[in-house]
């Protein structure tokens, strides 16, 4: 999936979606666009990554 950002220069472009954590964590999109609009990085609430690993009892699919 392609997701559109704004570059610190005012650029445009379309991303690989596996991508944009990377951009955001580096500082070089200032902006990305999703379903409801436009996200600005450091103002709009984003993804964080989880800090560590979930370890207890999986509830979901064919193991629950």
């Amino acid at each position: 999936m392609l997701i559109q950002v704004s570059y610190d220069d005012n650029k445009y472009d379309y991303v690989k979606d596996f991508m944009l954590d990377k951009l955001i964590q580096s500082g070089t999109i200032s902006s990305f666009r999703r379903r409801s609009g436009w996200v600005r990085v450091g103002v709009d609430p984003v993804r964080t990554p989880r800090r560590e690993p979930y370890n207890g009892v999986e509830r979901r699919g064919a193991n629950a």
